[in-house]
C-alpha cells in the first residue's frame, strides 16, 4: 500500500535509532564480476559470515538473484532465510527501504500500521556520469519488493538519498554530510533547507547536524556519514579518527569533531564523542585490481586507490555490534576495545575479511537494513 497523501512525519511516524529493536535484517547478495573481484567468491563467503553472525541476535533475510539462489543457500546457515530477488548490486543500506515507526496508540488515527517504509528515489550514487554504474533499473525496485514482501506500507519519495548517508539517534536528530548531500549529482535543484525540510517530514527529526565531509577516499558514495560518524546513543557518537597529522584523514576528522563540539542534539545536548582510529591506510593491491572484471559498466577498481576503510562502518543488532577486522592487527584490536566500551551491553562480533566488502565500496553498515520492531509488540 502506497501512502502518498502527505509524508511520515504528519501520521507520527519517525525512523527509529539503530540502536533500537529490530525484528530482521535485510541484505542482498553480491555476484557482479565488475565490483566483486573473481566472479564475487571472496565477497560472497565475507557476506555468508556477517548474515550468520547477525543471525545469531536476530532473524536476517538475504535476497539473490535467481542464478545465484542455489549458490548462497549452500553457503548460509540454514536460519537464514533466501529469498529470490533481482539487483544491479547488493547495497541494501541506500537501495533498501528506511523503515519508521509509529510510537503512539496502536491502530488510531487515518494509518492502522505501527512500521511504514519510505522507498528514496537512487541514481547509483551520482548518476550517469558520477554513479558507480550506469544501469540501476533493478536497484531502483528493492525498497518497494522488501516492503511488498513484509506488507507494510510504502511512502515513495523522489529525492534522491541514500540509507547510509543519514544516521539517527531516535529522540529528533539526524547526522549527515554536507559533501554527500549537497553534492550537485543528487539533487541540485533543491537547497540545504529544503533538503531539511524532507528530512525533517519523512524521518520524523527536529534538528540535522551536518557534517562537511565524510572519510577520505570515499569517493563512490561522496562521504557517507556511515563511514565516518555514527550514535552510540543519544548525546553520544563515534568519530572516525586518526592521530597521524600527515594523513589526509586528519583534517576532516578534526573539522567534524569541531562541528560536533560546537553542536547539540535536538534534546539540545552537548555531544560526547567517541575518537575510532581508521586502519592503515590500506590500498588496493595488483593483485585484488587483477580480479575485477572491468567492463566498463561499473567504475573502474585501480590498483593503489586508498580504501575507505573504517569501523565506524559497524552495524548495531539486537543485542551485539557487529564491526570489520581489515588484517590491521593494531587497529583491528584497538576498534574492538573501543566498541566493547561503547556498547558494554552488546557483544563486539569482529569479522574477519571484512577488507573485501571495502574492495566493493563500503562495508558491513552499507550491505545491511535493518527492520525495526513494531514498538508495540511485547509491551
Amino acid at each position: 500500500m502506497d501512502i502518498t497523501d502527505g509524508a511520515p512525519a504528519r501520521y507520527g511516524f519517525r525512523m527509529p535509532a539503530e540502536f533500537e529493536p529490530h525484528s530482521q535484517t535485510w541484505l542482498g547478495w553480491p555476484e557482479r564480476p565488475d565490483n566483486w573481484r573473481n566472479n564475487a567468491i571472496h565477497g560472497q563467503t565475507v557476506f555468508a559470515k556477517v548474515a550468520s553472525a547477525i543471525s545469531k541476535f536476530e532473524p536476517v533475510t538475504v535476497c539473490v538473484s535467481a542464478s545465484q539462489w542455489d549458490n548462497a543457500r549452500k553457503l548460509l546457515p540454514p536460519n537464514v532465510r533466501v529469498v529470490e530477488m533481482s539487483m544491479n548490486d547488493s547495497w541494501f543500506r541506500d537501495t533498501g527501504p528506511t523503515f519508521v515507526v509509529r510510537d503512539g496508540k496502536p491502530g488510531s488515527g487515518e494509518v492502522e500500521y505501527n512500521v511504514a517504509g519510505i522507498d528514496w528515489n537512487f541514481n547509483s550514487w551520482g548518476g550517469i556520469d558520477d554513479g558507480c554504474y550506469i544501469d540501476w533499473s533493478l536497484d531502483l525496485l528493492v525498497a518497494q519488493k522488501i516492503l511488498s514482501m513484509e506488507r507494510v506500507p510504502r511512502f515513495p519519495q523522489s529525492i534522491i538519498l541514500e540509507g547510509g548517508s543519514i544516521h539517527v539517534d531516535g529522540e529528533g536528530t539526524c547526522l549527515t554530510t554536507e559533501e554527500c548531500l549537497l553534492n550537485k549529482n543528487r539533487n541540485p535543484h533543491l537547497t540545504k533547507e529544503q533538503i531539511e525540510d524532507v528530512l525533517k517530514a519523512y524521518l520524523g527529526v527536529k534538528k540535522i547536524v551536518w557534517l562537511p565531509r565524510g572519510l577520505y577516499g570515499d569517493d563512490d558514495t561522496n562521504g557517507h556519514i556511515d563511514n565516518m560518524c555514527c550514535f552510540v546513543k543519544p548525546g553520544v557518537v563515534l568519530l572516525s579518527w586518526t592521530d597521524d597529522e600527515s594523513d589526509p584523514q586528519y583534517e576532516r576528522a578534526v573539522e567534524a569533531f569541531t562541528v560536533l563540539s560546537n553542536s547539540t542534539d535536538a534534546q539540545g545536548r552537548k555531544f560526547e564523542i567517541i575518537k575510532l582510529h581508521v586502519p592503515g591506510p590500506l590500498y588496493m593491491t595488483d593483485e585484488e585490481a587483477a580480479g575485477f572484471v572491468q567492463a566498463g559498466e561499473a567504475k573502474p577498481r585501480l590498483p593503489g586507490t586508498r580504501l575507505a576503510a573504517s569501523y565506524v562502518n559497524s552495524y548495531i543488532v539486537n543485542g551485539g555490534i557487529i564491526a570489520p577486522k581489515f588484517g590491521d592487527p593494531k587497529w583491528d584490536e584497538e576498534a574492538v576495545r573501543v566498541l566493547s566500551r561503547a556498547f558494554p551491553d552488546r557483544e563486539v562480533v569482529a569479522i574477519e575479511g571484512a577488507r573485501e566488502i571495502v574492495l566493493g565500496g563500503g562495508n558491513i553498515h552499507c550491505i545491511t537494513q535493518q527492520q525495526p520492531a513494531d514498538p508495540h509488540l511485547n509491551k
